[in-house]
């Protein structure tokens, strides 16, 4: 396999898909060598067939709001490969979602998946309506038109959606009810459900836990506790918040967080007390991060980013591309010695590129932020299973999953020097995991 030849066609075929063509690029660099041991991939084109997704769905979604208006959104489901286990992957709804995006995810998803070592394929799918300032009647109503299309591309064994930006607890109910009503059947098609109905615990906080387990593992390899160390944490979501949250148990100091118009810097540290209220801000009142610092009397910059503080530690929880090449260089001068994404590619390559020459440890979400599919995993067990595991149970697996992912990073991107390049590592080890099944399974 040449890189820049089938980089080269597929910006010819899909010439407006940024954040596609960047997570396709990123993987394709790093399994080249890897690829190229093996000719019988070559021989049955099996990059193409992996970057291309297995089956793309596109529909208009009309709700009536609460004034009598009628609404026309765009939903998406991308199907993207199921060699290892049904399509499996989050809903997404927001206003700047649109067809590269979520192929972005859903190819991501792939790997981050088969690392997990689940029987997880890779999808994703979502809107571009924005529940932000909607009423709950307002939101079910657009979760139930979605959800009239989408049932028909779903199922237990099929595909399994989750929850994503603007997808928490009340919409995936939302959209389960109406996949119940629709298809008379109470199965286990989409995850994050509340515990009343299928859910499991420890699955809201999976990813921003999942981060943090994946986070010791790499200061382990440094022998660096985490304890009293500084850090900055992007976002105010919920990745954000379950991060902080676990940070605050193990004795370190989140002092930011953000959402769309700014973000707050407390140097006294978010404490348990702080992390309550923004909880209460963020996921009942709808608020915004800025009144957060006029209650704590913090600091506050309208349209900052994090990045601009400094921290021991960077945790980006919020959207992708959220961190440039410059906002890298700040962080790593500032003293920066780990990076560890909870959001799906919020760095840009050449964000990565300022981390990986400075040697630091960088662990890239398709790793670090895993836990979150790995515990709707979980949840699909005990689904088909029909009981419910412990919390410390949920918990235990999760960590063991989360350090299972680090080792296959160590091994796969372990280089001469000894730095350990979690990017190449996580990319080769979920590739040759989904690679070999599609190998075995023929050509299809």
């Amino acid at each position: 396999m040449k890189v820049q030849e089938v980089l080269n066609d597929l910006r010819r075929r899909f010439p407006n898909e940024p954040e596609y063509l960047q997570a396709v690029t990123e993987v394709l660099e790093s399994i080249e060598e890897v690829y190229n041991q093996h000719p019988e991939f070559e021989k049955s084109n099996l990059i193409e067939r992996l970057c291309i997704a297995d089956r793309i769905s596109s529909f208009r979604v009309t709700w009536v709001d609460d004034k009598g208006k009628v609404n026309v959104n765009m939903g998406y489901r991308i199907q993207h490969n199921n060699a290892i286990g049904p399509y499996k992957g989050g809903l997404r709804f927001h206003a700047s979602v649109n067809p590269s995006i979520l192929k972005f995810l859903a190819f991501e998803q792939t790997f981050k998946n088969a690392l997990t070592t689940l029987p997880m394929g890779g999808g994703k799918g979502g809107s571009d309506f924005h529940p932000r300032g909607k009423s709950n009647a307002e939101v079910m109503r657009f979760c139930q038109a979605f959800m009239l299309e989408l049932w028909k591309h779903i199922g237990p064994d099929t595909d399994v959606p989750a929850g994503d930006i603007g997808v928490g607890g009340r919409e995936v109910a939302y959209l389960f009810g109406m996949y119940k009503k629709l298809t008379k059947e109470f199965t286990g098609v989409l995850t994050g459900k509340g515990m009343e109905f299928g859910g499991s615990l420890i699955r809201p906080e999976a990813t921003g836990y999942g981060n943090i387990y994946f986070l010791l593992e790499m200061l382990k390899t440094k022998n660096i506790d985490i304890k009293g160390k500084k850090c900055l944490v992007s976002g105010s979501g919920n990745v954000a918040q379950y991060t902080c949250e676990k940070l605050i148990e193990l004795g370190a100091l989140p002092v930011t967080l953000s959402d769309s118009d700014g973000y707050i810097y407390d140097p006294d540290g978010i404490t348990r007390e702080k992390l309550d209220y923004v909880m209460e801000l963020k996921n009942i009142e709808r608020g915004r991060i800025r009144e957060y610092a006029e209650k704590y009397g913090c600091k506050y910059v309208p349209g900052g980013r994090v990045w601009s503080e400094p921290g021991d530690i960077a945790l980006p929880s919020a959207t992708q591309n959220e961190l440039n090449g410059d906002d890298a260089k700040r962080l790593v001068e500032t003293g920066c010695i780990a990076v560890s994404e909870g959001a799906n590619m919020p760095s840009t390559p050449e964000a990565i590129e300022v981390f990986q020459k400075a040697k630091i440890l960088y662990a890239p979400g398709k790793a670090a932020n895993a836990g979150g599919v790995a515990t709707s995993g979980l949840e699909m067990t005990q689904n088909s299973l029909r009981l419910s595991w412990t919390k410390e149970e949920v918990d235990n697996k999760l960590k063991q999953i989360m350090s299972d992912i680090h080792g296959q990073c160590v091994k796969y991107g372990t280089e001469k020097d000894g730095y350990i390049n979690y990017v190449k590592g996580a990319n080769i080890g979920g590739f040759m995991k989904v690679a070999k099944a599609m190998m075995a399974q023929g050509i299809i």
